[in-house]
């Protein structure tokens, strides 16, 4: 069954699955953006949004746990919004990396921070926020030309056991070349998940205005990048592509550190108008991989705002993702 937030729409989400926290009474836990239905316009929902969690047995069916983070105190650096994270577990202590906005600048610079947590469920934030601002060597600052914000957000971290080490994947934009096009994964490095060192991006410029809401997954022994994209450069496109697709793609790497390359040109689950966004895969509770995303649109074109059923990921000869959206909407639930 899918879920749809009675109070909250819901977009962007990252899951803690039970193997990553091992009291976990295996349940997932799901962290997603949230903001009002109550709202004029569900475009308003990025100025005011805030971090909901909610838990499940199967990535099916799911009970609705409230909000844990919202903005912070009147004059910090978050005190606008709350925007996409990600959780990583460490010797029982859960790390929330998330993006935030103040609003003395009014939201247009983004910067990375960190909320802890020993249950999943109470979060404190780190006194030394904001642990990552953009790195101007290669990447975008705020207030380029041609360009409303800043891009630099949605933090997913992963171990790599070979370095002890950690690695921040980001959606960015360099600081060279078409504007249209300069949209990246950025990558950060760490030793202890507090001090960050910025390193060049994993991803080509060219293709994509922005890259958003990363996941990096092995399977078979490659590196599976996933984002989600809504505007292609124009250089992309052919004439008869128009405005492309609106969804989630992926790209692929021998090393956890890229480079990352596209394997394909089809994307794994879009359409002209981004139906289902920022799909992420798992795996349910009987290790079947799954994809999962935020359905953006209802079928008669409203603002929805729910999170999908799981669909099978089925990996072909040739490294391929496939996806049969169909899956993804069995039932809608308020």
């Amino acid at each position: 069954m899918v879920f749809i937030p009675e109070e909250h729409y819901l977009w962007d989400f990252w899951i803690v699955s039970p193997d990553q926290w091992k009291d976990s009474r295996e349940l997932y836990h799901l962290y997603y953006l949230q903001a009002p239905r109550t709202l004029r316009d569900p475009k308003l929902r990025h100025g005011v949004a805030t971090v909901g969690h909610a838990i499940s047995h199967d990535l099916r069916q799911w009970v609705n746990c409230g909000t844990v983070l919202e903005a912070g105190r009147p004059g910090s650096w978050d005190d606008r919004a709350i925007w996409t994270g990600s959780v990583l577990v460490r010797d029982g202590l859960a790390y929330m990396f998330y993006t935030a906005t103040c609003q003395a600048e009014k939201g247009l610079v983004q910067r990375i921070g960190l909320a802890v947590s020993t249950d999943l469920v109470h979060w404190e934030r780190h006194p030394g926020n904001p642990l990552l601002e953009v790195d101007t060597h290669w990447y975008e600052p705020q207030s380029a030309e041609q360009w409303e914000a800043q891009t630099w957000r949605d933090p997913y971290v992963v171990y790599s056991s070979d370095e002890e080490a950690y690695y921040m994947f980001l959606s960015a934009r360099v600081n060279a070349g078409p504007h249209d096009g300069r949209g990246v994964i950025g990558l950060a490095r760490s030793t202890d998940l507090l001090s960050w060192e910025v390193l060049p991006p994993v991803s080509m410029p060219g293709d994509f205005t922005e890259m958003e809401v990363p996941q990096v997954v092995p399977l078979n022994g490659r590196y599976y990048l996933l984002f989600c994209a809504t505007r292609h450069a124009a250089a992309r496109l052919s004439p008869s592509e128009g405005r492309g697709w609106s969804g989630t793609h992926y790209l692929v790497a021998d090393k956890l550190t890229g480079p990352y390359r596209p394997l394909t040109n089809e994307p794994l689950v879009a359409d002209a108008i981004g139906t289902y966004y920022a799909g992420k895969l798992a795996r349910d509770s009987a290790g079947t991989l799954s994809f999962i995303a935020w359905r953006q649109w209802d079928e008669v074109g409203n603002f929805c705002g729910g999170l999908s059923d799981p669909a099978a990921v089925h990996v072909l000869p040739d490294g391929r993702l496939q996806v049969h959206p169909q899956q993804l909407w069995t039932a809608q639930t308020r």
